[in-house]
């Protein structure tokens, strides 16, 4: 499956932005969907999946009651909209296709990354 990040940008602190993962290639409903993060010098990181139906979605304490996941199975989409952002929000987010929903799961499939910058 071919995964396409979109939607990163500059934003002040306290601002929102929707980030949009666009999938092709395989039946997107059969996979758990994560989003995940990575600033410079750190490791990537968890951030968010939700399950196969959109009904289950598992995140970060760092990032629960400000972001939110979910999809759009009929369209081949996930979203991630990240409220109340601060800078430490700031990295690149990937979205990944994976069969299990879990943080620490194998995901098979990986997109490019956007670009998220949360300006103090």
């Amino acid at each position: 499956v071919q995964l396409q990040a979109s939607g990163g940008g500059l934003v002040q602190a306290g601002g929102s932005l929707r980030l949009s993962c666009a999938a092709s290639g395989r039946t997107f409903s059969t996979d758990a969907m994560g989003w995940f993060r990575q600033s410079p010098g750190k490791e990537r990181e968890f951030v968010g999946v939700v399950s196969r139906n959109g009904a289950g979605k598992v995140y970060a304490d760092s990032v629960k009651g400000r972001f939110t996941i979910s999809r759009d199975n009929a369209k081949n989409m996930v979203f991630l909209q990240m409220n109340s952002l601060k800078p430490e929000d700031t990295a690149v987010y990937y979205c990944a296709a994976g069969p299990i929903m879990s943080p620490s799961a194998k995901y098979d499939y990986w997109g490019q990354g956007t670009q998220v910058t949360v300006s103090s």
